[in-house]
């Protein structure tokens, strides 16, 4: 049995290791071995978990990428298999065209492609754009794979 070609929030939920409204994906569109394309609006959400007093900031917008990243890693696993654990090292090159993403109509588009990578780190480029293709954020990120977090020992 193959990963499917398209998914719903639900079906993401089940992929990455974001539930409830911190899983800001809404829809899985398409995706390769090499890149993905979600969409969502839970940018435009009351109860969305990044908003701030200040509104939804647009530097969220590398967690809504990295949200599509983690995704493609759940996609890209061996069926049956756990996905690899990681976490989003580094981000670089971010480029941000708006002060927030609150106010913006229609749904956002999530783009990852990956670039390099091997079992311990992957390179990915991404983009956020809105419903006419404005660019909203793009960026590098480095997402490392399978490292323990290191455990406090008592003496």
């Amino acid at each position: 049995m193959t990963a499917p070609q398209t998914l719903d929030q639900a079906g993401i939920a089940r992929r990455i290791p974001h539930s409830g409204t911190m899983c800001l994906l809404e829809r899985l569109e398409s995706w390769d071995t090499n890149a993905i394309h979600c969409t969502t609006g839970t940018h435009s959400h009351a109860d969305n978990p990044l908003r701030t007093a200040s509104g939804l900031l647009s530097p969220n917008l590398i967690e809504y990428a990295a949200q599509a990243m983690a995704l493609h890693g759940g996609l890209l696993a061996a069926e049956g298999s756990e996905p690899s654990a990681g976490f989003l090292a580094s981000a670089r090159n971010v480029r941000l065209a708006v002060e927030r993403i609150d106010d913006i109509a229609g749904a956002l588009h999530v783009h990852a492609q990956r670039i390099s990578g091997d079992v311990s780190q992957i390179l990915y480029e991404f983009a956020v754009k809105d419903a006419h293709g404005r660019p909203l954020a793009e960026g590098r990120a480095v997402v490392v794979l399978n490292t323990p977090l290191a455990l406090e020992t008592s003496s």
